[in-house]
């Protein structure tokens, strides 16, 4: 029998097989369309993910560079400052060192012109006090004279009485030193080594400089 719930499955079949046949083609080439872009717009958005996946790589890599390098820096500096530490632990040894001997050689320098000034004074004084006695004493002057005629001849000579009075004069002055108690000059000559000393040590920095008797005394 057919009646009208037939007929209606009759046409909805008719529509299946005819949409099938005519317009199946179409439809798979509209769904399988889509599934391809589908797939391209998946793609794309995973190779952007792997870029910035990658691009994050190489900066956490360059940062990884950075701390090493930060490490190497931190650990020269360190390095630096212990080895300026210890030159400044040997810099004041070596500068006090220089201070010494420059020191050293000022009182050494001093006592030459002390020495050489004193030899010029007495030798100056000896020869002034030996002419002198010639001068006023006629049996000087005798012997001076035939002294000198007797070397002239070639024959023996007694003590050449020049070289004696000037060896008696050197005998005197010493005995008359050795016996005086007078050392207001080599009071006089110490201060004036000592505030010489002192004057270069202020202007120059030393670390020391020297009291009134002569000691050093540390000024740092």
């Amino acid at each position: 029998v057919i009646n009208e719930e037939t007929q209606l499955l009759a046409v909805f079949l008719a529509f299946c097989v005819t949409f099938y046949t005519q317009g199946g083609d179409a439809v798979y080439k509209a769904l399988d369309e889509k599934a391809v872009n589908l797939l391209k717009d998946h793609n794309e958005a995973e190779d952007k993910v792997i870029e910035a996946l990658e691009q994050k790589l190489v900066f956490l890599k360059a940062n990884q560079n950075m701390v090493n390098d930060f490490e190497a820096i931190n650990a020269l500096r360190a390095a630096t400052y212990e080895k300026l530490n210890a030159a400044g632990a040997i810099k004041p040894k070596h500068d006090f060192k220089s201070q010494v001997e420059r020191m050293l050689n000022m009182i050494a320098q001093e006592e030459t012109n002390v020495t050489e000034k004193t030899k010029m004074a007495l030798m100056s004084e000896a020869t002034a006090s030996v002419k002198a006695s010639f001068s006023s004493d006629k049996a000087l002057k005798k012997a001076a004279l035939d002294s000198a005629i007797a070397q002239l001849k070639g024959g023996k000579a007694g003590a050449d009485p020049v070289q004696a009075a000037f060896v008696q004069f050197f005998k005197d002055k010493a005995a008359a030193a050795a016996a005086s108690k007078d050392d207001s000059e080599e009071k006089a000559q110490r201060a004036a080594m000592i505030a010489k000393m002192n004057a270069v040590a202020k202007s120059e920095g030393f670390f020391f400089q020297f009291d009134a008797q002569g000691q050093p005394k540390m000024t740092v």
